[in-house]
């Protein structure tokens, strides 16, 4: 966290340029946060510049990035983190994540595509991390990455994300759309896998709708609505971590902002009613 960052917490939505309209025209919205990637925002000027500005006056803005290619064979861009970082201090963010995958080889490829588990991976996935935070001095977050074919294994998903925060000392973005997703696709628990995860690393939560290719394929769009079993794993979580930081994630077929109000409002009502591991234990 820069000096100057203020905390966040509660329940956020990701901030899309469709929505900066109606979020605009509200005075009094039930939002704790927004989230943003960077890179849509990085030197924009002009009307949606303001608007932005505006907006990160009135709520704390995390930033989610894109491009940043934690995992990947090309050299880190350095300019970006350094452009992330001016970001941060100008908006004063609490926290910079990115996703646990690599989307560049020779430039980028425009797509998040998945890691090995492998120890090699780990090793270079945590050097690039620390290279990242000693720039912008503060840790990051990366996030469990939805995938659709493994190149190859030699830990559990679970091991490789755990050694990953282990030796960089980065904290986890726990995307629990992500989970369910993979739990379909690859066949395993989503409530074993979950808390299999380095839970006391979690520093916030994200949760999305997804499409139902097949009933054994199904893809992370954040287009749709969140259905009842994602619903019911983020009471899970929250059973497990406390009720932290959750953000409503939505990319295309963006419904009324009331309606998405509603989803964030089921979001704030679970943790309301969370318990804590504490209070479990009393």
């Amino acid at each position: 966290m820069t000096d100057s960052a203020i905390d966040f917490h509660g329940a956020g939505l990701g901030l899309r340029r469709a929505l900066m309209g109606p979020l605009a025209a509200e005075d009094h919205l039930p939002l704790d946060f927004l989230e943003v990637a960077p890179e849509n925002w990085i030197g924009v000027g002009g009307r949606y510049g303001r608007e932005f500005r505006a907006l990160a006056e009135r709520f704390p803005i995390v930033l989610h990035g894109l491009s940043l290619d934690i995992g990947g064979p090309d050299a880190l861009d350095v300019d970006l983190v350094r452009a992330v970082g001016e970001l941060m201090r100008e908006i004063r963010v609490p926290l910079y994540s990115e996703h646990l995958t690599y989307c560049a080889a020779q430039g980028h490829l425009y797509d998040l595509l998945p890691l090995p588990f492998t120890e090699e991976a780990v090793r270079h996935v945590a050097a690039r991390v620390r290279q990242v935070q000693d720039i912008l001095g503060a840790p990051i977050a990366l996030e469990n990455a939805s995938y659709y074919a493994q190149p190859h294994r030699a830990m559990s998903e679970a091991e490789f994300i755990g050694a990953v925060i282990a030796e960089s000392g980065c904290d986890l973005l726990l995307d629990v759309n992500n989970i369910y997703v993979n739990s379909i696709n690859h066949g395993y628990d989503p409530q074993a896998f979950l808390r299999s995860l380095p839970l006391d690393r979690v520093r916030y939560i994200h949760i999305a709708g997804h499409y139902d290719e097949a009933e054994d394929l199904k893809v992370d769009t954040h287009g749709a609505d969140v259905i009842d079993p994602v619903w019911s794993l983020l009471a899970e979580a929250y059973s497990l971590v406390g009720p932290l930081p959750t953000l409503l994630e939505r990319d295309f077929n963006i419904p009324p902002l009331a309606q998405l109000l509603g989803e964030v409002a089921q979001v704030r009502a679970l943790q309301a009613e969370a318990v804590t591991p504490l209070e479990r234990r009393a």
